[in-house]
């Protein structure tokens, strides 16, 4: 627990008990399920916390509280591991209202059997909230990530409490820096949904914010445009670093050989950072979130099937889903004896917005040779 102002105070818990979040990210440092408690004329509380520590967030609440009763819980949004305290709370608070919008109490009652009928505040778009000196205005962000998605500004200290925006990986307990696990989590969890966080810049772009209070991760107080900055280039997926990413997928070892000497080749050429990551072994998430951080991308597999090799296809179908989009691809394709890899793997972005294709394809038979070692000469010139 800490104090975010003199009047809102961080009740969260810390979670390294989990190895997967939400069942497929690698978390070694744990994860952060943040809540806050505003303590005024009246007193609100901000989203609860993962079902696991009930106790724990209980009592921390009541230790927040000095003896005093809640009024209000506001959900600002359903996910279990922000929300499967509420009928806790409820049962242990039964005269606290619950705040939500329309689309927060039907998740309510399906997670629940209860929509708490009889306790709801139902809030709209700009509508507000006082609890005495502080005034609490809602902000609907439908898809960012859930439908039912809302976010508040308190406009007496500044505070924007922003859900799953601008959160992270990783507990509060553990130092680490900020970009690297911000990126993946919002690549893999919210990127797809880009249009949408910049349909919430077009709301709160304007507000004079002194302190971001999401869900996850830290408290953000300094250097708060640093952060503004990125999501921004995140959610309109432009290029955030220049560089080059090579993908690949290798069976026996020649196509891995032939990515070696492209890697090699492009820094020859002056690339300003090559990134290479091998699609079987590495972290499925953190290859994704390179490929949305630079601006060109090599896609290097075999012809697997009739198909591609299929951890390159997931790793395609990851791209795709959050709309990949912006960048210059590349392919290197291996086949023994009808190499298709490279007309599979460009048909996957047909439906992709602004995406340029090299002229050069590297097209090895089994093993690299002169010709497809000219091939990859060429890509490097290209892909630089």
């Amino acid at each position: 627990m800490f104090k975010v102002t003199e009047d809102i105070i961080y009740v969260g818990v810390n979670d390294h008990e989990v190895d997967l979040f939400e069942g497929q990210y690698d978390v070694p440092n744990g994860m952060a399920y943040n809540s806050y408690v505003v303590l005024d004329e009246k007193v609100a509380v901000f989203d609860t916390v993962d079902a696991h520590f009930k106790d724990e967030w209980l009592a921390n609440l009541e230790e927040a509280f000095a003896g005093r009763t809640p009024d209000y819980l506001i959900v600002q949004h359903m996910e279990p591991d922000h929300a499967a305290n509420i009928a806790n709370f409820a049962e242990k608070y039964p005269e606290a209202k619950i705040v939500g919008n329309a689309k927060t109490f039907p998740m309510m009652k399906q997670f629940f059997g209860t929509d708490f009928a009889d306790r709801q505040v139902i809030v709209k778009e700009g509508e507000t909230l006082s609890t005495g000196k502080h005034n609490l205005t809602f902000v609907m962000a439908p898809m960012v990530h859930w439908p039912e998605v809302m976010m508040t500004y308190d406009t007496t200290d500044k505070i924007f409490f922003s859900a799953d925006a601008f959160g992270k990986f990783g507990a509060l307990d553990v130092e680490e820096e900020w970009d690297c696990e911000a990126r993946r989590y919002y690549i893999g969890i919210v990127g797809k949904y880009g249009p949408m966080v910049q349909k919430l810049f077009g709301k709160v772009g304007s507000l004079e914010i002194k302190a971001i209070c999401p869900l996850h991760g830290p408290v953000l107080t300094e250097n708060l445009e640093h952060y503004l900055n990125l999501y921004n280039i995140w959610s309109s997926y432009q290029v955030e670093t220049e560089g080059t990413v090579i993908a690949y997928t290798s069976v026996y070892g020649n196509t891995k050989k032939a990515v070696e000497l492209l890697a090699e080749k492009l820094k020859e050429e002056g690339c300003p950072k090559v990134v290479v990551t091998d699609l079987a072994r590495d972290d499925m998430a953190e290859a994704v979130e390179d490929a949305f951080r630079y601006g060109k991308l090599i896609l290097a597999t075999t012809t697997y099937n009739g198909d591609i090799f299929p951890f390159m296809k997931e790793f395609i179908n990851h791209l795709t889903e959050r709309s990949y989009q912006n960048r210059k691809i590349g392919f290197v394709e291996n086949g023994s004896w009808t190499p298709m890899a490279a007309k599979i793997m460009k048909a996957a972005f047909e439906k992709s917005k602004n995406i340029t294709f090299a002229d050069t394809t590297v097209t090895i038979r089994s093993a690299v040779d002169e010709t497809s070692e000219a091939q990859i000469v060429a890509l490097a010139k290209e892909m630089k």
